[in-house]
């Protein structure tokens, strides 16, 4: 996906912008405005950013919503939701708060790469997805997601989730769902403000599934 390289471009801080970024695609097509008469007033959703943020989508990987939970609150309560904490940990103590081998290696890796999170709230979205997601456990989806929500940039997508395809196929009556460089090239039409366009597909999504199921 092509996002500027000279300049992060705008970022959400309220919901009077994601109001803004909501009446723009109003204007672009009758489509989003007819979503965003069903979805309603669309949320923020801003969440923190850092190495426990990164941390907390890596150990959400692949487990249901309840376990990540039940891990996350295992590794705050041991103080292993901190960098130094985690690159000091050894395996074991690691181990007994639930993590896999393989989470085990992601959280050590991301600890070990030190990120600079101060120049990351500075950077672009290319730069962004480009350093996250040289740590080993994080995709670009999750670099996306991070970019969208911790840093708020509002000129980024994630493609890569399946609800987002899912929903972009009933809001634009496609044949089949979407596959991610498709639904790539379809965001292009959508920037400035394309994560507004994302939390409007994402909440297009949850009114699919209650009128037709998803399929």
């Amino acid at each position: 996906m092509s996002y500027g390289k000279t300049h992060k471009g705008r970022i959400i801080t309220c919901d009077a912008d994601v109001a803004e970024g909501a009446a723009w695609l109003r204007g672009q097509d009758a489509r989003w405005a007819a979503a965003l008469k069903k979805c309603g007033p669309l949320p923020l959703r801003r969440k923190p950013d850092g190495f426990a943020e990164l941390l907390s989508a890596i150990v959400s990987q692949q487990v249901s919503i309840a376990s990540a939970a039940a891990i996350w609150a295992r590794m705050v309560e041991a103080g292993l939701s901190d960098e130094d904490a985690v690159a000091s940990a050894g395996e074991d103590a690691l181990r007994q708060v639930g993590l896999s081998r393989q989470k085990i290696r992601y959280a050590q890796a991301l600890a070990a790469a030190r990120l600079d999170y101060d120049a990351l709230r500075q950077a672009d979205t290319q730069t962004v997805v480009k350093n996250l997601t040289e740590v080993p456990g994080i995709g670009v989806w999750t670099a996306e997601i991070y970019a969208m929500f911790s840093l708020g940039h509002a000129d980024v997508f994630a493609p890569g989730d399946l609800a987002l395809q899912e929903a972009a196929r009933g809001l634009f009556d496609l044949p089949d769902r979407p596959k991610e460089k498709a639904l790539r090239d379809m965001a292009e039409a959508w920037s400035p403000w394309r994560s507004v366009a994302a939390r409007t597909l994402w909440a297009y999504y949850r009114v699919m599934k209650n009128r037709e199921g998803v399929r």
